[in-house]
C-alpha cells in the first residue's frame, strides 16, 4: 500500500496574498463594468474607517462579501472567469515573502500543498496553482441556465468548516496528519491549526495572536523587509 504523504495547509488571504482576493476581484468586476460602479457604496464606509484603524477588517471583508453576493446573480460564469484571470495575472506576485519560500521549501520535501479559503473557488483555481498547490478548496457559487449565477453558495456549511475540510482531505488524497504544517492568518483557522503537528500563526489578527500565545503556537510577522518570531 502507497505510503501517506504528509500535508501542508494553507489559508490564503492575508496568510500568502498580500490582501484579499476577494477585494481585488470585486475591483476588477467593477473596472470592467461587470458590476456597477454603486457597488463600492456597500463597504466604503467599512474599508475607510479600517484604513483609519476606526474599525476592523471583519466588518470590511464583511461588507464586501454582502455586495459580492448581491451583484453575482445574472453575471456569465465565462465573464466571470475571465476576470478573475486578469486579475490573477496582475495581482499573484504580491505574496509574502516568508509563506513564499515556506511553500517551496514545503513542495521540496514532498509534502502535499493543500489551499483552504472562504474566496471564490474560480479565482483561488487560477491563483493557487501557480504557487504549487496539490489541491485548493474554495466557495462555489451556483450557476443556473446559460451558466449564469444564481446567487446561491453550494455547501456553504461545508467549506466554513476547514477543520472538516482538512479531515475530508486527508482520506481522499491518502494523506497524513503526522508531521504536517499549518499555516492560517485569523482565528476562523484555528480549527485546522489545532489538528496539525506544526501550526503557524503568520501575522495574525489579536484573537489568534492570544489563542496562539495560550497554546504555545509558533507565531511569525513580516513586516516591510523583517520577518521575526514572537
Amino acid at each position: 500500500m502507497k505510503a501517506r504523504q504528509r500535508v501542508a495547509v494553507f489559508d490564503v488571504d492575508g496568510t500568502i496574498f498580500r490582501s484579499s482576493l476577494l477585494i481585488k476581484l470585486v475591483d476588477m468586476l467593477i473596472e470592467k463594468e461587470i458590476f456597477p460602479e454603486s457597488t463600492r457604496k456597500v463597504y466604503e464606509h467599512h474599508r475607510e474607517r479600517w484604513l483609519n484603524r476606526e474599525g476592523d477588517y471583519e466588518a470590511y471583508i464583511n461588507a464586501v462579501v454582502v455586495a459580492f453576493r448581491k451583484h453575482l446573480k445574472g453575471v456569465d460564469y465565462e465573464v466571470f472567469a475571465e476576470a478573475a484571470e486578469e486579475m490573477v495575472d496582475r495581482e499573484w506576485k504580491r505574496d509574502y515573502r516568508y509563506t513564499r519560500e515556506l511553500l517551496k521549501d514545503l513542495k521540496s520535501k514532498g509534502y502535499f500543498l493543500l489551499a483552504v479559503s472562504h474566496s471564490p473557488k474560480t479565482v483561488l483555481d487560477k491563483f493557487c496553482p501557480r504557487l504549487g498547490f496539490d489541491k485548493v478548496y474554495g466557495i462555489i457559487y451556483e450557476t443556473g441556465p446559460q451558466d449564469k449565477f444564481t446567487g446561491a453558495v453550494i455547501d456553504e456549511h461545508l467549506i466554513l468548516n476547514k477543520a472538516a475540510i482538512l479531515r475530508r482531505a486527508v482520506e481522499k488524497e491518502n494523506l497524513t496528519l503526522v508531521g504536517s504544517v499549518g499555516v492560517g492568518d485569523t482565528e476562523s483557522d484555528v480549527t485546522f491549526l489545532e489538528l496539525v503537528a506544526k501550526p503557524i500563526c503568520f501575522n495574525p489578527n489579536s484573537k489568534l495572536f492570544r489563542y496562539a500565545k495560550r497554546m504555545g503556537w509558533k507565531v511569525v510577522v513580516e513586516r516591510k523587509d523583517v520577518i521575526y518570531q514572537l
